[in-house]
């Protein structure tokens, strides 16, 4: 999110949603903290004053991986953010020597849950993918954003993060390179 400047105070207003169970949004040098409820929509405001990294979690028990339930906020400067939100906007490039990747991504069940804007890929229960390499971490900030804890969380979620709701992929071999080799390019 873009910083707010005291003499300009531009505060942001935050629109949080829960899929499954009860969930608190908690940042603690940014905001108090407000539960996300299933079937309700609430807001919370925040006004950071320091571009940097804000680390927060998920503070209302919300099942066996509420300690992995970390939340990152990156204040920028208004530029930088500009730019990045410009970035975020574009659909996924398409890269030919992925092609592979791709349509074994839509021929299985991840249309169903993900989003990667520019593709048939519609899904609004988990995360959009549109720039997944973009991040730092993946399952909620339990792994760092790497190749290799890519396909690990791809094998097998409840490895990483025992409960995770994203299923197993039972993929071969070939096909989970595949499909690494085409999330690599969502940048």
């Amino acid at each position: 999110m873009p910083v707010s400047q005291p003499a300009t105070p531009t505060p942001i207003f935050l629109t949080l949603q829960s899929a499954d169970v009860i969930h608190s949004f908690w940042v603690p040098q940014l905001a108090g903290k407000m539960d996300v409820i299933p079937n309700k929509t609430n807001r919370v405001w925040i006004d950071p004053h320091t571009p940097g990294l804000y680390v927060g979690q998920c503070a209302e028990f919300c099942g066996l991986q509420h300690a992995g339930m970390l939340l990152r906020v990156v204040v920028h400067p208004k530029d930088e953010f500009a730019g990045w939100v410009a970035t975020q906007q574009a659909p996924a490039m398409d890269d030919p020597g992925a092609r592979g990747g791709r349509e074994l991504f839509q021929s299985v069940a991840c249309i169903n849950c993900h989003t990667v804007r520019g593709t048939p890929a519609n899904g609004i229960f988990g995360p959009d993918l549109t720039h997944l390499m973009s991040r730092a971490t993946l399952a909620a900030g339990v792994a760092k954003n790497t190749p290799e804890n890519l396909r690990a969380w791809i094998a097998n979620p409840d490895a990483l993060k025992p409960g995770a709701l994203m299923p197993a992929m039972k993929l071969s071999p070939g096909e989970l390179d595949q499909l690494i080799a085409y999330l690599l390019t969502l940048r």
